[in-house]
């Protein structure tokens, strides 16, 4: 709109000055060299804009006729620009593609166009690194080192080439060179402080830190960790040579960073050695708030070496009630219970971690059950320790370590060590847990009893159940069973008749191996009766001598472990999987479940004929 008003303005104007000049009309006269002419003053103004027209236009061929040159040569340099940017976007695009051949054709194109360009020197390096050939890479990123424009990005690529051919002293001499620039790159700050920690030199790494520090490469809370982590390896590495400045140094770091437990375990425990106990016990209970751990639980408990196992006890609890309900303080209660014989204690502690355990839960487990004296249940819980999930550890690039080190041994880097579980984030398939089930109810069957008398081996459900009050209420038929069925085997008598012993079968009962032996099942063909009938006669004229009873005792195992299984769907009518699968048995195991091994019936040579009996069969185990 004010550009239509100026506009509107200026016609208006040149159109008053004409309209003026037109009602003026006046008169000139010129007199040169002898001629006289005379004239309007409006032909004179329309003469003189003429000329003026005239010389502007003539100047301007002259001036564009005079800067040609610059103007084709220029025109020339832009195209060549275009030409080069092309190339070096297809060629940086083709690098990062992976496409090697049309990186290294759009290399040479940008070679040949502009071959001083930074970028072109970057795009021919890492076309070389591209297709394999580190002397041109070495070459290329020299070249851009000599230069002030690229001499930081050279040394970076100097130093990535000298890491990859393990050249650890050209290395660093690359990484110091950067980080004398006045803009210290990161990388350059952060591979000069490993490489001093990886030499051991941890006062040149503190001296590193600081010019890191003061040159904004990080932050003042990643200082302070790692100013403590470097300060801990110093006060290891002083432990044995200089006490009172390693429980200075660990005093230092532990303050720096309470949650870094090997500044407070060491501090804690040479303060502990020193007899200054209250500060050693101020220091761990501190680090334990912010970091339960297993090596603060053990340096609190031998804060007072005299002590017995019950104060260190005592000790521990104090300890893991200062901190949140974790894992480790229930371990750490745990092992020191163990250590004062409190079973009780340990059993409590140990019972919200039960269900699904890890390797620790699992052996503590083993050795209180042990401890008791049960030997099958700590069997069963070693069992469950070879499959269960591990314990966290000291862990830093998949590399796992018994204890805490300041730089991961894989990568040099600095605090690189985590207490974490090593397989964490990884899937590594199902894992066979313990699944938590109700109690069986304490009844004891007749035919359990009477047949357990007539071997003269008792389960260790049966040994459990006789060794303790029973919860349930037997019936005045089962109970006078029971008796005359003791009677009877401690008179002499045989084992029960199968009438007396033999409890009423389930409605649907699950197919038992000693089921299976007892009786032909009813979809087996008649041959196999046949087949089966002479065995049997040879095994009743040929008792098994190493089962009390003979064969009739082997037997008798058998169904009661059929019984044992009935028993439990009895109240649950389901089915329900042991709790614990046994993948690894010692020689002399019997089994979780304490049972013998029985022979299973062998299997017929063809499948029946029936079709349902033959999908059946394909389920029989």
């Amino acid at each position: 709109m004010i550009r239509v008003l100026v506009y509107l303005v200026i016609v208006a104007l040149l159109a008053f000055g004409a309209v003026w000049f037109a009602e003026r009309p006046g008169d000139v006269a010129i007199t040169w060299q002898g001629r006289r002419i005379d004239t309007s003053v409006m032909v004179l103004l329309a003469a003189v804009a003429a000329v003026a027209a005239a010389s502007v236009m003539l100047w301007s061929i002259l001036r564009a006729i005079l800067r040609t040159p610059d103007a084709v040569a220029r025109y020339l340099r832009i195209r060549r620009g275009v030409r080069g940017y092309l190339a070096v976007s297809r060629g940086l695009i083709a690098v990062g593609s992976g496409d090697a051949r049309a990186a290294k054709k759009f290399t040479a194109e940008a070679v040949r166009i502009a071959p001083r360009e930074p970028l072109t020197l970057l795009l021919s390096a890492q076309s070389a690194q591209l297709s394999g050939d580190r002397d041109a890479a070495v070459a290329t990123f020299q070249e851009m080192a000599d230069r002030d424009d690229t001499r930081v990005l050279g040394l970076h690529g100097l130093f990535v080439e000298a890491q990859r051919r393990h050249d650890h002293a050209a290395a660093l001499g690359y990484a110091e060179e950067a980080a004398k620039h006045a803009s210290v790159p990161v990388w350059a700050g952060q591979a000069a402080l490993e490489f001093r920690c990886a030499a051991g030199d941890w006062s040149g790494a503190l001296d590193r830190l600081e010019r890191n520090m003061k040159s904004g490469l990080i932050d003042k809370r990643i200082y302070r960790r790692q100013r403590a982590v470097l300060i801990t390896a110093q006060a290891q590495s002083a432990v044995e040579s200089d006490r009172e400045r390693a429980i200075a140094l660990a005093r230092e770091a532990a303050k720096l960073a309470p949650d870094l437990v090997p500044a407070a375990a060491l501090a804690g425990r040479l303060l502990g050695e020193l007899g200054e106990r209250r500060r050693a016990a101020r220091i761990i209970e501190r680090a334990w708030r912010a970091n339960p751990h297993p090596d603060l639980a053990a340096a609190y408990a031998a804060l007072r070496p005299g002590d017995s196992a019950r104060q260190r006890l005592s000790r521990v609890e104090a300890l893991a009630a200062k901190g949140p309900p974790d894992a480790e303080a229930a371990l750490a209660v745990a092992r020191a219970a163990l250590d004062a014989q409190e079973f009780a204690a340990a059993r409590s502690a140990l019972a919200p971690y039960t269900a699904l355990p890890r390797k620790r839960v699992a052996a503590l487990m083993a050795e209180l059950e042990m401890a008791q004296g049960d030997e099958g249940r700590g069997r069963e819980w070693m069992a469950r320790a070879l499959n269960a999930r591990r314990d966290p550890a000291w862990t830093a690039d998949a590399f796992v370590s018994d204890h805490w080190l300041p730089i991961s041994p894989v990568s040099g880097r600095l605090d690189a060590f985590e207490w974490k579980d090593p397989l964490a984030g990884e899937d590594h398939g199902t894992v066979i847990e313990h699944r938590a089930e109700p109690p069986a109810p304490a009844t004891v069957e007749t035919s359990d009893v009477g047949k357990a008398a007539a071997t003269g081996v008792t389960s260790p459900r049966l040994r459990g159940e006789q060794s303790r009050p029973s919860a349930g209420v037997l019936s005045a038929k089962d109970a006078d069973a029971n008796a005359s069925a003791t009677a009877r085997s401690a008179a002499g008598e045989g084992p029960p008749s199968a009438e007396s012993s033999q409890p009423a079968p389930h409605p649907h009962p699950l197919p038992a191996s000693g089921e299976r032996e007892q009786a032909p099942q009813a979809d087996k063909p008649a041959s196999e009766d046949k087949e089966k009938a002479p065995r049997a006669a040879e095994e009743a004229a040929h008792p098994d001598p190493f089962s009390a009873g003979g064969r009739g005792g082997r037997r008798a195992m058998a169904a009661a472990t059929a019984d044992d299984q009935r028993a439990s769907r009895a109240g649950a009518m389901t089915a329900v999987a042991p709790a614990v699968i046994p993948l690894v048995h010692a020689p002399d195991d019997p089994g979780p479940n304490g049972e013998a091994e029985v022979e299973p019936a062998p299997e017929p040579a063809t499948p029946p004929p029936d079709g349902w009996s033959r999908i059946r069969a394909l389920f029989r185990p």
